[in-house]
């Protein structure tokens, strides 16, 4: 009868290795930091804009009061 842990250890290794794609453990968190680093420069573009956004709505709004 196969030892329950092994057989436990064997399918978690075989769900890492498919979670990974073919990819080390290195890779996949180099991989990751590259997305999060993306991700950081994609909200601070998006804040950017809302920013200009809200000021030309802002000077739009003091026109119209003054």
């Amino acid at each position: 009868m196969p030892d329950k842990n092994n057989e436990d250890e064997v399918n978690a290794e075989r769900m890492l290795e498919a979670a990974l794609g073919g990819m080390t453990p290195h890779e996949a968190l180099i991989q990751a930091s590259l997305a999060e680093s993306a991700d950081s420069e994609a909200r601070a573009a998006a804040a950017a804009k809302n920013r200009e956004r809200a000021l030309k709505l802002l000077e739009a709004i003091e026109k119209s009061m003054g």
